[in-house]
């Protein structure tokens, strides 16, 4: 085990929007570790999404991101010999990594033929509070909801 907490090592700001959290997306959706090949394809995706829905695509994938950011997640606790669905607040990175994950993940489940066009129909998805991203959301309220007889047993 660690001594101390791992730091985090500063992002850099991608080069079109000079924002970091673009940087994280685009550092969570890269599989092959060609970094300009994805960022090309996000920025297709973007450009998609802008086609669509007559909107700035950076925008509505600011949007997207927020709706399908959780507020609660229920977490695992062994107590007596049986375990409990805790309802537990998320924290504010937590938040973030897990709406990116969800939002690429049901991109990828998603049918297509590139990455860009998955992306982009899946943005625009979570945008309007549709889709497989925002569905886990709402999925994961309503198990933390379900279990709210448990929160007193909080660690």
């Amino acid at each position: 085990m660690r001594k101390a907490q791992a730091k985090k090592l500063p992002l850099a700001p991608d080069p079109k929007f000079d924002d970091k959290l673009v940087t994280r997306f685009v550092n969570c959706l890269m599989w092959g570790g060609n970094k300009t090949v994805v960022l090309s394809a996000f920025y297709d995706a973007l450009d998609k999404v802008s086609k669509i829905t007559s909107e700035e695509g950076y925008e509505v994938w600011k949007r997207a991101l927020t709706n399908v950011t959780p507020a609660v997640e229920v977490r695992s606790r062994r107590i007596g010999g049986a375990t409990f669905q805790i309802p537990s607040e998320v924290r504010a990175d937590r938040k973030i990594s897990l709406s990116m994950k969800w939002l690429i993940r049901y991109a990828r489940d998603r049918n297509g033929k590139t990455i860009a066009d998955k992306l982009a129909n899946e943005i625009v998805a979570a945008a309007k509070g549709e889709g497989g991203a925002f569905k886990k959301k709402e999925d994961t309220h309503r198990m933390a909801e379900a279990n709210k007889a448990f929160s007193h047993f909080k660690v």
